[in-house]
């Protein structure tokens, strides 16, 4: 099995968060791939696949820093509608995707592009609004793959 075969749903964090905040722009490019299981990779189809960039954040319930910088990644869903996807990856949920991915620290942030990772676009830990544009803004405007 590869290592996102392993997903057994995706929850649309858009449908969720239109239905909590009626009338309110809801942060249509932000998915969450919260368990195993299914046929087809749906991390292939969401992250490897995409015609956008994809930014996905590695988190856990039980991460404090997650909860942090949850804030600043919704605001970044609604502020780079069209520019860029983001994707949440539960850490324990997709054991494989986590080995295979290196992640060693939560929250852990992997911008990726044409299915592949963005060299030196990993980051761990919180992070301010101000510090992840600093982060986000030259690896969209120069995003290439190795």
């Amino acid at each position: 099995m590869g290592q996102a075969e392993n997903l057994l749903g995706v929850v649309k964090w858009a449908e969720f968060q239109a239905s909590q905040t009626e009338g309110k722009k809801s942060a249509s490019s932000r998915t969450n791939l919260a368990e195993g299981g299914g046929e087809l990779s749906e991390f292939e189809a969401e992250v490897l696949q995409s015609d956008l960039p994809v930014l996905v954040d590695f988190v856990a319930d039980w991460c404090g820093p997650c909860r942090l910088i949850a804030p600043v990644v919704d605001w970044a869903a609604e502020e780079y509608e069209g520019r860029l996807k983001i994707v949440k990856i539960d850490h324990d949920a997709n054991p494989q995707l986590i080995e295979e991915y290196k992640v060693y620290g939560l929250p852990s942030l992997i911008l990726f592009k044409d299915g592949k990772e963005v060299p030196g676009s990993r980051r761990e830990g919180a992070i301010t609004k101000a510090k992840f544009k600093e982060y986000l803004e030259p690896l969209l405007s120069t995003s290439t793959v190795a």
